[in-house]
């Protein structure tokens, strides 16, 4: 009695967050959700450089920015 053959596995495609191109999300790509070290590194520059933030309301105890705080 012969097994079933299973059909090979497709690796899952997906847009880089980057460069909107095409990346191969497997454990083969090291750089996934990324297609390659350039756009993983400009990713985190644009993190480091604040270009990326997340909103949240002011706190309403902290001193508006620019105001001297007196002790």
């Amino acid at each position: 009695m012969a097994e079933p053959s299973t059909p090979p596995l497709r690796k899952r495609i997906v847009t880089c967050p980057a460069c909107r191109g095409e990346s191969i999300y497997d454990a083969s790509n090291a750089y996934r959700p990324f297609c390659s070290g350039r756009c993983k590194n400009m990713d985190f520059g644009a993190w480091a450089d604040e270009s990326f933030r997340v909103a949240a309301d002011p706190d309403p105890l902290e001193p508006a920015p620019g105001t001297i705080r007196l002790q």
